[in-house]
């Protein structure tokens, strides 16, 4: 089996779609010889930020020296860069052979989902490199996302807030209800503040577990920040220790307070420094998060409220005083309104555009200029493809946002394939 043959099994799987539940997962587990056994994970979940923490935690680790592996979704080009070792995703070759490998390990059990498939595949490619820690981040919600028929050394809930109510419940106790899921019997949780619904919740499924429940919100002090030749640096300190981290904003210190407390626990349990491994979070790289390219350009995969609330804050505080041109396209089953109403403070204009991803298009370019028009008198337009749309920005700089999907078809434009799949 070769790369575009394994991608076109993948491919087949997808129509199968979402299906909530552990079994399916577990038991390609056992036919795989269990490769979870041999791993030791860190597990996060949370409605949005968890791909930075599990960047930052990653590697920070590296840095200390230790073999990683990292899975993460979705993938922004490639599905290679869901199963990173050591940062870097691993090859089209070893994706084709990982395929093959577990494919012969389907017969005669109903098909498993891409999702189930791809989190079995990504324990094996980690046992099989013989990784010290796997960084192991849930696909969608926790309880039964299939990332959690492992039994890892510590979790962390990264945030909480409306997305997916289709499946995670209408309202913030029973989301947070879905990501405490991943909470295992005496392991330690670290969990970020979060609406007090939330934390109400998740406190009682830990006390149910008999879990140590770590809530990570002591102040950050001294802020301050750099931005040059599109490369950014933050400074601060937290509980005594100075951090310099190289991802951008208020909601990444944020995400620090639950890094901090995630690799204060390794460090004690496994004997490593500490402040060396803080120390690498000022090379930490993690694409499409308020990234800044050339030309001006910002790009952002924020397609929630949450989401695009933080990302307003995070530019109100580089660039106080500026509004940007807003280029922006997002799906139809997003709460576009709520993400259009928080850009709607740093915008000096909108430039909706057209998104199609394989069979999925996004939401109409005219649908998003009504629902923009109805909350906002902010000038807006519409272009027929980001080309375009950068041709009559008429701002000093540009933000792109709206979907992580968008964010994949933008990066590659002024990014290497190279830069993008690899960390290191």
């Amino acid at each position: 089996m070769n790369y575009q043959q394994a991608t076109s099994f993948l491919e087949k799987l997808e129509k199968f779609g979402i299906k909530l539940g552990l079994e399916q997962t577990a038991e390609l587990f056992r036919r795989s010889d269990s490769p979870d056994k041999k791993l030791k994970f860190i597990h996060l979940a949370g409605t949005n930020g968890k791909g930075s923490c599990a960047a930052m935690i990653e590697g920070a680790l590296r840095h200390c020296g230790f073999k990683t592996g990292m899975y993460t979704s979705p993938h922004l080009i490639s599905p290679c860069e869901r199963i990173r070792i050591n940062g870097r995703a691993i090859s089209e070759e070893d994706f084709a052979v990982a395929v093959s490998r577990l494919q012969s390990r389907t017969d005669g059990m109903v098909l498993p989902t891409y999702f189930e498939f791809m989190t079995v595949m990504a324990a094996q490619c980690f046992a099989e490199a013989g990784v010290d820690f796997v960084i192991w981040e849930t696909g969608m919600g926790g309880r039964f996302d299939s990332t959690n028929v492992v039994n890892p050394l510590c979790c962390a809930i990264t945030g909480i807030a409306l997305d997916h109510q289709k499946y995670l419940g209408s309202n913030l106790s029973e989301i947070a209800f879905e990501k405490a899921g991943i909470i295992k019997y005496g392991k330690p949780v670290f969990c970020a503040e979060v609406p007090d619904e939330a934390a109400t919740v998740i406190s009682a499924c830990a006390k149910k577990l008999n879990v140590e429940l770590k809530w990570c919100k002591h102040d950050i002090s001294d802020v301050e920040f750099k931005l040059n030749d599109n490369h950014f640096l933050q400074s601060f300190y937290y509980q005594n220790f100075k951090i310099e981290l190289s991802l951008p904003g208020i909601m990444q210190r944020r995400n620090l307070k639950v890094v901090f407390e995630v690799l204060k626990y390794l460090s004690d349990e496994f004997g490593f420094n500490l402040q060396l491994a803080l120390s690498g979070l000022c090379d930490v790289r993690w694409p499409a998060r308020i990234q800044f390219l050339k030309n001006n350009i910002i790009l952002d995969g924020a397609h929630n409220p949450d989401g695009a609330s933080a990302l307003a804050d995070a530019l109100e505080e580089i660039f106080p005083n500026e509004k940007l041109s807003v280029i922006f396209a997002n799906f139809a089953d997003k709460d576009t309104l709520g993400v259009l109403h928080e850009l709607n403070r740093i915008a000096a204009e909108f430039i909706f555009i057209p998104l199609k991803i394989g069979d999925r298009s996004g939401c109409p370019p005219e649908d998003l200029l009504k629902m923009h028009c109805s909350i906002s008198d902010c000038p807006a337009s519409l272009a027929s493809s980001i080309k375009d749309a950068l041709k009559i920005s008429k701002n000093p700089r540009t933000l792109i946002a709206g979907s992580l999907f968008l964010a994949g078809q933008i990066v590659t434009q002024f990014c290497s394939k190279e830069k993008i799949l690899n960390l290191d």
